[in-house]
């Protein structure tokens, strides 16, 4: 299958995928790309803005996923570095729902779209939310329970853990906001099994 990951990151949704696809990683800041690369030498990574690398590539995958940033939507901004911090506030990026409404619009693969659960009602309804996270998707993925995350309080060495990821030998900025980005990788391994199954079915 070829798939697209779009603000890859850490690839924390794409730990538990194996070697058996096609994939093609975007990620915009140079050095998490790196760790990227060195963590799946096997993917072609991508160093670029993976809003706009959607728009010209989405016919080319079987697969996009896409994690749009969150941290404008997410309640615990809003909620406690706003309202309790005095954290400047900041607007939406409406990134996220421009990418919904596009992929809606005009793919025909398969494709998610992950963000978390924001401070105020989503303006598209997703279809699931699993753990932390809200999906839009075009196809059914059924409820699933993980096991919950103590996110908020985690630390490096927690995340390092929770996410099977060492980065002791990298120097990072924002190396604890970085892991926190990540899915955890159980839980992109669900979405890829349906996915994956659902093709093996339509083949049969």
């Amino acid at each position: 299958m070829k798939i697209l990951n779009l603000y890859a990151g850490l690839g924390g949704n794409r730990k538990l995928w194996g070697n058996e696809h096609d994939i093609t990683a975007v990620e915009i800041n140079p050095n998490i790309a790196k760790i990227y690369q060195n963590l799946y030498p096997n993917d072609t990574v991508i160093i670029d803005n993976a809003h706009e690398y959607l728009r010209q590539h989405f016919r080319e995958f079987d697969f996009i996923w896409s994690s749009p940033p969150c941290q404008t939507h997410g309640s615990f901004r809003q909620n406690i570095c706003v309202r309790f911090r005095g954290t400047e506030p900041v607007y939406p990026d409406m990134k996220l729902y421009q990418e919904i409404l596009f992929l809606k619009a005009n793919a025909e693969c398969k494709w998610v779209v992950e963000n978390v659960s924001p401070y105020y009602k989503p303006l598209i309804e997703p279809n699931i939310k699993l753990q932390r996270h809200l999906f839009w998707s075009n196809f059914e993925i059924s409820s699933h329970i993980f096991e919950t995350d103590k996110i908020r309080t985690a630390q490096i060495a927690d995340l390092e853990k929770m996410y099977g990821f060492n980065l002791k030998d990298y120097k990072l900025k924002n190396k604890r906001q970085i892991l926190r980005n990540c899915v955890k990788p159980e839980l992109g391994k669900y979405i890829l099994d349906i996915i994956s199954k659902a093709k093996g079915e339509a083949n049969d």
